[in-house]
């Protein structure tokens, strides 16, 4: 690894400055997007939801547990995949310990999955992690919500994802993230939700690497998270990346 200028620390601390500027640009203007997300309208759930949890069969309003607001991961693991997404294991690997933070400020995390409960528990397990985990098996959830496409979509060449239509997309489940409200007579409201990069913000990785000279270094690989593995599939030299 080279340098790619060198300068005296007078010189470094004048650039520093100059950067500063532009970063407190950003936070304020952050600040301000914040603020429009959060004064989005809201929309009424109007179906009843059902998911098979820990308890049983659990409610879109029972996955709040006493909360009145919901974040809700749409975590990639379709039926009949033997593991979860790489990358939305990377994600949720940095989400995992702020469920307890999140319920101090009245809100619940969950993630969802259409495989059956008992892979998305042995999964998790192997991965280490605590947070409350739902599958919502064959039901409509995740087709609503567009992280889940029928194969007849598939095969169409294009699905509607991330609010635009005819987007190509070769596998059956998508990542994203929705959140929800429940006002005080316990109507439900969904309020939001991002997909495809609008989730990079909840990798912590990322900001870290986005410090240090090299940054993400990812510009010469097929595809943005090509390096990344399950945390348990570092260093293991039979490793096949399924998205390759």
């Amino acid at each position: 690894m080279k340098p790619t200028s060198v300068a005296s620390k007078d010189d470094w601390l004048r650039a520093r400055l100059e950067l500063l500027e532009k970063e407190k640009a950003h936070t304020r203007a952050r600040n301000e997007l914040t603020r429009a997300r959060q004064a989005l309208p809201w929309v009424p759930v109007e179906k009843d939801y059902i998911f098979q949890g820990s308890e049983g069969e659990e409610s879109l309003s029972d996955l709040f547990g006493g909360m009145s607001q919901l974040i809700v991961y749409h975590f990639m693991f379709a039926p009949d995949w033997d593991e979860g997404c790489k990358s939305c294991s990377f994600l949720m690997e940095h989400c995992d310990r702020s469920a307890v933070h999140l319920a101090q400020r009245d809100t619940a995390l969950v993630a969802v999955s259409r495989a059956a409960l008992q892979k998305l528990h042995e999964f998790r397990d192997r991965m280490g992690w605590n947070f409350k985990w739902v599958s919502s098996g064959e039901g409509e959830f995740n087709y609503d919500y567009h992280v889940s496409f029928t194969d007849a979509e598939l095969a169409s060449g294009g699905v509607h994802y991330n609010f635009r239509d005819n987007v190509a997309f070769g596998i059956p489940d998508a990542p994203g993230v929705s959140t929800f409200v429940k006002d005080d007579e316990g109507r439900l409201y969904h309020t939001y939700s991002s997909y495809g990069r609008g989730l990079e913000g909840f990798i912590t990785a990322y900001d870290l690497l986005d410090i240090v000279p090299k940054g993400r270094d990812e510009d010469s690989l097929p595809y943005g998270m090509a390096w990344v593995r399950l945390k348990d599939r570092y260093g293991d030299a039979s490793y096949i990346d399924p998205y390759a």
